[in-house]
């Protein structure tokens, strides 16, 4: 029988299994990178129905990634601050009920500040998903095989995304790679109120909204620059102007960083060597790889005429071959070692994009779809696991949140800014022609830059990436 004192006594919460919180965290990152790439095959449907400008196909993607970069590090320190468990609620549900506004867009403007919205709703959503799975699980080898189940869903959202989306175009409406948000994230939502244990690492203070909106809205004016060269030219004033307010608004981002008590990111963070080379790396992979989901499926439709379900069904492979990568690359950083693992990665991705710029207007499937897809997506998986790792090995835990969020940031930041000058390149190489064979021409170049950035990429780790660290 219970004394009075005993049921008065609160009931002290046990933390859930460790597998359990690893799943959470991954279904909330599967969800978050899903959204990058779960458009692409809906993009031919929604500038049909909505009538959509060039532009506004590409700010499709880029709404969503530029507002997901700037805000990441905002949504890192904010977890560190008030709570993993909290920021990632308040995340999800964010994220949830955009993807819902955006399934019911009827204009162009309603579709693009639904798919920012979702970036915001991202960027408080994925550091959680990180740093709940790095707090439950301790450094070394399990940390590692963690991280790899992580990166492995997140780029299995990534690799997914077209055959979700291409299913649900083809079944239903484009309407429904937003709409299907609504119903996951629910159910994510309610196992991860009532499971998750909240933690915190940081003290209460201050966060840097104005360093968060200024690179925010640097990165957003620097892609708006980027895109309007393919119509007026590097030179002209429309091109000029929003390029240099860009790099205006990044150095005051800098300069906010340098002066305040709480920056967003501090950059004496960035003197540890572990940190800042594996951002860097994570940011010109970033800028080559984001854009092959986007390219792939529109060759796939555009050049060889698929529908959606078929453009997405021809990914399946690469689809499994970067979650194969992700999880192999925690046994071969044991043997070979995190920096050779990342090389490794990159180069083989490169020899991936080399071969795809080989495309042509009746490219079969195997050799201009399936081989070339497989192998740029074993080496992001390959490079993604040992990155991750090394970026947030050096981190103390009132940081971990911040790091996490400056390696999400740093991909997708690379990534917005690739897909901003890739689309312009593949513009200006088609020369406004919507043939076959200039659409090619124009794919194909975007695959031969990818190529170059990998290669400098490779030789950039190699270099600079540390050769030694404790993540393994």
């Amino acid at each position: 029988m219970l004394r009075a004192a005993d049921a008065t006594r609160p009931i002290a919460r046990t933390a859930p299994p460790t597998w359990l919180v690893v799943a959470l965290a991954c279904a909330g990152q599967f969800l978050v990178v899903l959204d990058v790439s779960v458009v692409n095959v809906a993009l031919p449907s929604m500038r049909t129905d909505l009538g959509l400008s060039a532009q506004g196909l590409q700010w499709v993607v880029n709404a969503y990634a530029i507002a997901f970069a700037g805000f990441m590090l905002l949504g890192g320190r904010a977890g560190d601050v008030y709570g993993r468990k909290r920021m990632f609620l308040v995340g999800l549900s964010l994220f949830t009920l955009a993807s819902l506004a955006g399934g019911l867009a009827q204009q162009e403007w309603q579709l693009l500040v639904a798919r920012a919205v979702q970036g915001l709703g991202a960027a408080v959503l994925a550091p959680s998903t990180l740093t709940i799975l790095t707090a439950a699980v301790p450094e070394g080898a399990a940390r590692a095989r963690a991280i790899a189940t992580w990166t492995a869903v997140g780029a299995g959202g990534g690799a997914a995304g077209g055959l979700v989306g291409g299913g649900l175009v083809e079944v239903l409406s484009w309407r429904w790679v937003l709409l299907i948000n609504v119903p996951v994230g629910a159910i994510v939502l309610a196992g991860a109120a009532g499971l998750l244990v909240e933690g915190r690492a940081g003290e209460a203070r201050r966060l840097d909204l104005p360093g968060a909106v200024l690179v925010t809205a640097g990165l957003a004016t620097l892609a708006y620059g980027i895109s309007q060269t393919e119509a007026e030219g590097w030179t002209a004033t429309a091109t000029v102007v929003p390029l240099l307010a860009g790099l205006a608004l990044i150095g005051a981002f800098l300069a906010v960083q340098a002066r305040t008590t709480a920056p967003l990111m501090p950059l004496g963070l960035l003197r540890l060597r572990s940190v800042s080379s594996a951002n860097v790396a994570m940011f010109l992979s970033g800028a080559a790889m984001f854009c092959m989901w986007f390219f792939m499926t529109l060759y796939a439709q555009n050049v060889l005429h698929y529908t959606p379900l078929e453009a997405g069904l021809a990914l399946v492979p690469s689809s499994l071959a970067v979650i194969v990568g992700s999880k192999v690359a925690p046994r071969l950083m044991r043997a070979a070692g995190v920096r050779n693992v990342a090389v490794l990665g990159t180069v083989v991705a490169a020899v991936g994009f080399g071969w795809q710029s080989t495309l042509d207007v009746t490219g079969a499937y195997v050799t201009s779809i399936m081989v070339p897809g497989v192998l740029m997506m074993l080496g992001a998986g390959l490079a993604a696991t040992p990155l991750a790792a090394l970026a947030t090995s050096g981190a103390r835990p009132d940081e971990a949140g911040l790091v996490s969020g400056l390696v999400n940031t740093s991909r997708t930041m690379g990534g917005s800014l690739g897909l901003a000058v890739m689309s312009t390149i593949a513009a200006a190489r088609s020369a406004g022609s919507t043939s076959a064979g200039a659409l090619t021409q124009g794919y194909a170049l975007v695959f031969r830059t990818s190529t170059v950035v990998l290669v400098a990429g490779a030789v950039l780790m190699l270099l600079w990436l540390p050769r030694k660290t404790s993540v393994t």
